[in-house]
């Protein structure tokens, strides 16, 4: 396939996605309109019974005789994934939130034949207000940036020319046709893109280095090793777009000079896993992989490596360690990785999102991208919000937006009514940002100097009830786990670290383990041999810094604010409430609670109280109060 080529392709697939693309509604001149009916196939919608959805749908369909007028598609996620399952009736542009199996024939039979949309299954701000048909004017959706994201739940993932058809595989085109691979790299540089897997490194030096590296050895490396608890943003785009990602590495080999590539992902993702085998195979047999790519002298092929799940080889060097067969630790730099990577050739390595911000870059110019975000922090940025927030899912928001906008703008705000206590970005190698910082802007630097960092894009968001020293043990409970043991500051100093906590959080702490918690983080940071031991503290230091006072609550008052940590809890029973029904009693395991005699009222013996909580969760009358 010529430049050329690809471009008629292009045209001929376009039209024949127009339908799907279109946001009015199509004349059906007395006969059912044409329709396509998009399904969310992310992983959250899989979870939540996408798979009866679509059967139940695909039944209707034949069952009403709409099977050639009606098309299916499964796309990759969507996004608003507390929403699941979702569905959008294209090209009337309507979404359906929360479908069922037995909603299919509502939706076929009075939407489909009698375009009759179904309200019930329509977005509402809140039960009392009108409903939201356009996914538009949703504020999860409408507030929005979209340049990694801009394909996901639009196109079917696993037909290449759907990703031709929204200009996929042009920007590889535009370079190998009409650029040089410095060229190329000039506008990654004009750009400012800096790395999205958690350093927030420019990507252009990393390829400027391996393109001026000596040897026709070289190779690009795809990290998809996404570890962070809350972190799904990468696994979305290789579910979602995956072409896109290999349109990228492309990219990359050109500008620098390598001749292979490597997709090391997480063996926990097997949707993104098989449907990037299919990309790969597609992409090759048109042409835009393996040998004189788009009837260039460029060659390059792309390798998939299946990782074991462990944490640490997010870093570089402990992935090109298990990418080669070895067990995944990290090595001290220098050398570094474009000097000495695998097989010791120069090599580079960039996380998914990086890689699927690259072919609109090229394709759209590098100034067109530093024109959103910041200054310094261009672009946008993928968040995966979840947590104590009442729309979860994934956000790409520019550079530089703020706390406020992402959780209480595009997020809906804190469920219950409940106040915003803190937000954990960048996982178990982030800070907690406490509610005076809401209005801080999410980029690289201003996250940096309160202490937490923007990372692979974690954001978990906590209320009033979260425990901040509970969330940092469970953080370092995390790293203790993850950390490979290489090093002694690593492996020696986030078990002390934890200790120190849980002894804190059972009440038997002292004001020396704030100090002792301060000089353990210090070594950590300064001592540790890769980013997971450096970084580990992170969690730790912020709320430290931030919320010192629940630690003294949990040492001085032996109390947890958030009434979180079990052994500094009180169970009583209020009599005024209590009926007597004993449950509480059954369900104790240390036998502690007994009935008062002469009354069917029950008490609670605090020596033989092991704070299990089981008491208070059997209740069904509210009688067990905590104080």
């Amino acid at each position: 396939m010529t430049p050329t080529e690809l471009e008629q392709l292009q045209k001929r697939a376009a039209e024949a996605l127009s339908l799907r693309l279109q946001k009015r509604q199509v004349k059906s001149n007395g006969k059912p309109a044409e329709r396509v009916l998009l399904i969310c196939a992310g992983g959250a919608c899989i979870s939540c019974g996408e798979a009866p959805v679509w059967e139940a749908l695909e039944k209707e369909l034949v069952r009403n005789n709409l099977h050639d007028t009606v098309h299916m598609v499964q796309t990759g996620c969507m996004s608003a994934c507390d929403m699941g399952p979702l569905v959008i009736v294209r090209p009337d542009n309507i979404l359906y939130q929360h479908v069922k199996p037995e909603d299919a024939a509502r939706i076929v039979q009075q939407h489909m034949l009698r375009d009759e949309p179904v309200t019930e299954l329509m977005y509402r701000p809140h039960p009392e207000a009108d409903p939201i048909p356009n996914p538009d004017e949703i504020p999860f959706f409408s507030k929005q940036v979209k340049i990694v994201l801009e394909t996901c739940g639009i196109i079917d993932p696993e037909n290449i020319e759907e990703y031709i058809a929204m200009e996929g595989y042009a920007a590889l085109a535009k370079a190998v046709s009409a650029m040089t691979p410095q060229q190329v790299i000039d506008e990654v540089k004009a750009s400012g893109i800096r790395g999205r897997g958690g350093a927030g490194f420019p990507t252009a030096i990393k390829w400027q280095m391996l393109h001026n590296a000596p040897g026709s050895e070289k190779y690009i490396i795809c990290n998809a090793d996404e570890g962070d608890p809350g972190a799904f943003m990468d696994r979305s785009v290789l579910e979602g777009d995956p072409h896109r990602v290999l349109e990228a590495m492309a990219l990359a080999a050109y500008a620098t000079g390598a001749s292979k590539g490597f997709i090391y992902v997480r063996a926990e993702y097997p949707l993104a896993i098989r449907r990037l085998q299919i990309a790969l195979e597609q992409a090759r047999r048109y042409g835009l992989l393996g040998r004189r790519i788009l009837g260039s002298d460029f060659s390059f092929g792309i390798e998939i490596r299946v990782g074991a799940g462990a944490f640490v080889c997010g870093e570089e060097t402990a992935l090109m360690a298990s990418v080669q067969g070895r067990r995944g630790m990290p090595r001290p730099r220098p050398p570094f990785p474009t000097d000495s990577g695998i097989h010791d050739k120069p090599t580079s390595i960039n996380n998914v999102e990086t890689f699927a911000s690259i072919p609109a870059i090229v394709r759209r110019g590098g100034k067109w991208y530093a024109g959103i975000g910041t200054e310094k922090s261009t672009g946008t940025k993928v968040f995966a919000l979840a947590g104590n927030v009442n729309a979860t899912g994934l956000v790409e928001v520019p550079m530089g937006t703020t706390l406020r906008e992402i959780i209480f703008e595009i997020g809906g705000g804190i469920p219950g009514g409940k106040k915003f206590k803190a937000a954990q970005t960048g996982g178990p190698s982030g800070g907690c940002i406490p509610a005076e910082h809401l209005d801080l802007p999410l980029d690289f630097d201003s996250l940096q100097q309160i202490g937490s960092i923007v990372g692979s894009g974690g954001l978990v968001v906590m209320d009033e009830d979260s425990c901040m020293v509970d969330v940092a043990k469970f953080f370092m409970d995390f790293c203790v786990d993850e950390s490979c043991g290489k090093c002694p500051p690593c492996r020696v100093g986030t078990k002390q670290i934890y200790k120190t906590l849980q002894k804190i959080c059972d009440g038997k702490g002292s004001e020396d383990d704030l100090a002792i918690l301060d000089d353990l983080c210090d070594v950590l940071r300064s001592s540790s041999l890769c980013g997971l031991g450096q970084t580990s503290p992170n969690p730790t230091m912020s709320t430290l810094r931030h919320f010192r006072d629940e630690y003294e609550a949990h040492i001085k008052g032996h109390k947890c604010p958030a009434k979180v940590c079990k052994q500094l809890l009180t169970y009583i029973i209020n009599l005024e409430k209590c009926t007597g029904c004993s449950l509480c009693a059954r369900n104790c395991p240390t036998d502690a609670i007994s009935r008062i005699d002469g009354q069917r009222k029950y008490v609670i013996d605090q020596d033989k109280c092991i704070h299990c909580g089981k008491c208070h969760e059997v209740c069904r009358f509210a009688a067990v109060a905590i104080e």
